[in-house]
């Protein structure tokens, strides 16, 4: 099973375009458990949230994973995610995010960039610093090691170059 990650910083396009990879290559594609997480919270999240969310995640994976045909699954999101969420919200990352983080790396990263209009939603946090946030994003994949293509452009452009690094990928 090849499991490919969209991510990067908010309002970034990662759960239209993890949804139209899984269509274009007849797939599924594992949706962000923070958003359902959060919609029934019913008060503000603390750090302590982050790892119910973590491990939330976690599952959905698991179990979209064996629903996953072609052997390819597109993940909306990841642990590095919650560990880049957590130090920019709190100043800190749970031990245990950062251990399951360093335990489940996916096969493939496409870092989408924030070249997409903000797009508001209750759930977003950070409109004025998505630049710096994608510098943390590269950083986090550069320190790890971790394979990646960057994916930019609006509508169809931004499908077309992911879907040319999916492939790229998927030759190796």
């Amino acid at each position: 099973m090849k499991k490919i990650v969209l991510t990067g910083p908010e309002s970034s396009g990662k759960t239209t375009l993890a949804a139209q990879l899984a269509a274009n290559f007849g797939t599924v594609w594992v949706p962000e458990f923070a958003r359902q997480y959060l919609e029934n919270l019913g008060r503000p999240y603390v750090a302590d949230d982050l790892l119910e969310i973590a491990r939330g995640q976690m599952a959905l994976e698991d179990e979209m994973a064996g629903k996953a045909k072609n052997g390819l699954v597109f993940l909306d999101t990841s642990l590095e995610v919650i560990k880049i969420w957590s130090q920019v919200r709190f100043g800190f990352c749970d031990e245990k995010i950062e251990q399951w983080h360093s335990q489940r790396f996916p096969d493939h990263y496409l870092l989408c960039l924030p070249d997409l209009p903000w797009a508001p939603d209750p759930q977003r946090e950070n409109p004025n610093d998505r630049d710096v946030l994608l510098e943390r994003y590269r950083k986090e994949l550069r320190e790890q090691n971790l394979p990646f293509n960057q994916v930019w452009g609006i509508g169809e452009e931004r499908l077309a170059n992911a879907i040319i690094a999916v492939n790229d990928f998927l030759k190796y």
